[in-house]
């Protein structure tokens, strides 16, 4: 009988676990933390053996093929043994694909992913299609495909999902950009992690669409070594002969080859630069997806928005609160500061993933009043700082960043928490993260 191992028992481990369990397999999940007790009771209901706090070797190493979670590194040592032992191991989405017709809208990029996601989401389901989301958000693709009958599914995808993945193909890829991020899981080799994001790209025939970003220079070079096969749909902007979705007098314009779509810019419910290219990447989607143009502009006029990215908080004695927690690195805060029109006060620090600053340096001279170091090492932050902006705090709380940044901003400023860096050194997560920001704003 055919022998699965799920390494990593959270939200894609559970939903690997049930899906090998409902194709018949022999299955087993092991995870070296401990497991959370949602996961032990959905592993228990269906009668899935599992350990935690442990990685028992001989009940690992004689699988037929393991699924790993995408937080476990290719250099463990136990992946490393399962590699040397000819091994397969891949990823949840990989495993999830081989057992649903969906069509698969993808969507991977350094930043934007989940807010472009959440937003395809919205158009798609408002239009009426079965769809489900997946991936990064939501429950896992796995899952669902066990339980559910979706038609359609818009998985957003990190490099490290990407990485387990070689039969999937995306009928649908978005690739928003590419940055320098997680390069510590890629031997600090960028092209490394370029090559992980554009495994998007990986199977797609002349059938299927590719929508990115056209003046990305790393896409744009890495585009030029390529021969991409599928249909290709550039956004950018300023319009060239290929751009598909552009600006044109305050107008936002996508062009299929089926249609134009048109609305103007100041409707849309997302603002900010950033934003706008999230917007032309989900609305090319639709498009290409047939639907109807007023369906499109309805949910890119009434779409929420995602938590803890540049996210409203309140305004305070006239000065307003930004939560933008989920910036982990340099570029999502760029991206930020770029669509400030106050003077800021800019909450920065947590775990450095080895940042290079230089990037927001010019953003933070022009816009920044006050600069607050919130970590448990802030050395890094004053290497590259100080001297750069005259109000500079170092704090070790949530509580004491707020009270700084409520002392330091004036009437008509703006207060924003944008960290550039992991959460891990004071916080669980981005999330605990900006939720615990909210809740100190809304306590002044």
């Amino acid at each position: 009988m055919n022998r699965i191992v799920i390494l990593g028992a959270g939200e894609s481990g559970a939903g690997a676990a049930i899906l090998a369990k409902k194709q018949g397999f022999e299955v087993f999940v092991s995870d070296l933390s401990e497991i959370k007790p949602q996961y032990k009771n959905m592993l228990n209901e269906a009668g899935i053996p599992w350990e935690e706090k442990q990685h028992t070797e001989s009940l690992i190493l004689n699988a037929s093929e393991v699924i790993k979670s995408p937080g476990i590194p290719d250099k463990a040592p136990l992946i490393k043994k399962l590699h040397t032992q000819g091994t397969t191991v891949i990823s949840e989405i990989e495993f999830a694909g081989r057992y649903t017709n969906a069509k698969m809208i993808c969507i991977t990029g350094s930043n934007g992913k989940t807010t472009t996601t959440m937003l395809t989401y919205h158009i798609l389901k408002n239009a009426g299609l079965n769809v489900g989301l997946a991936g990064n958000v939501g429950n896992s693709l796995a899952l669902q495909v066990a339980t559910e009958n979706f038609e359609y599914y818009v998985v957003e995808l990190s490099s490290f999902q990407l990485d387990g993945m070689s039969a999937f193909k995306a009928d649908i890829a978005i690739l928003l950009n590419i940055t320098p991020d997680h390069l510590d899981r890629y031997d600090y080799k960028f092209q490394n992690y370029v090559d992980s994001k554009f495994r998007i790209t990986q199977n797609q025939t002349a059938d299927d669409t590719f929508i990115y970003w056209e003046n990305d220079p790393v896409i744009k070079a890495e585009l030029a070594k390529r021969n991409i096969q599928s249909a290709v749909y550039p956004f950018a902007i300023e319009r060239d002969k290929k751009t598909k979705a552009f600006i044109e007098n305050d107008e936002l314009i996508i062009k299929t080859l089926k249609t134009i779509f048109t609305m103007p810019v100041s409707e849309l419910a997302l603002q900010g630069l950033h934003n706008t290219y999230n917007s032309m990447a989900a609305g090319l989607a639709a498009s290409v997806l047939n639907v109807k143009k007023e369906s499109i502009r309805q949910s890119l006029q009434d779409f929420q928005g995602v938590e803890h990215r540049l996210e409203y908080v309140a305004t305070v004695k006239n000065v307003r609160y930004i939560n933008d927690s989920k910036a982990t690195n340099v570029n999502s805060c760029w991206y930020a500061l770029q669509s400030m029109k106050t003077p800021t006060v800019l909450i920065l620090g947590g775990t450095d993933k080895g940042n290079d600053y230089s990037e927001i340096e010019e953003l933070v001279r022009d816009k920044v009043k006050g600069l607050i170091f919130m970590g448990l090492d802030n050395d890094p932050l004053h290497k590259f700082f100080d001297g750069k902006c005259e109000k500079i705090v170092d704090v070790q709380s949530m509580e004491d960043a707020v009270n700084a940044a409520y002392q330091m901003a004036n009437d008509g400023e703006t207060v924003l928490l944008s960290p550039c860096c992991a959460s891990f050194d004071l916080f669980q997560n981005y999330e605990d993260r900006g939720r615990q920001f909210k809740k100190c704003v809304r306590n002044l």
